[in-house]
């Protein structure tokens, strides 16, 4: 699928995420993926056979000026 070199992750692999964007919409908050993942501005992942991957948003600290 991926005519990259060195070959983008695939879509089994823990860094999936990191293959190259082959369309960007980011006025519509998503990009497809080589390795045909569709990834969202929120973190979710759509993968090529269907799964959902629920955003995976981190918890920061909250910082009030004084």
């Amino acid at each position: 699928m991926c005519s990259h070199r060195p070959p983008c992750p695939n879509v089994d692999s823990p860094d999936h995420h990191n293959a190259a964007i082959v369309s960007a919409h980011p006025e519509q908050g998503w990009s497809l993926l080589c390795n045909g993942t569709i990834v969202f501005d929120d973190t979710g992942e759509l993968l090529p056979d269907g799964r959902v991957v629920d955003p995976h948003r981190t918890v920061g600290v909250l910082v009030v000026a004084v």
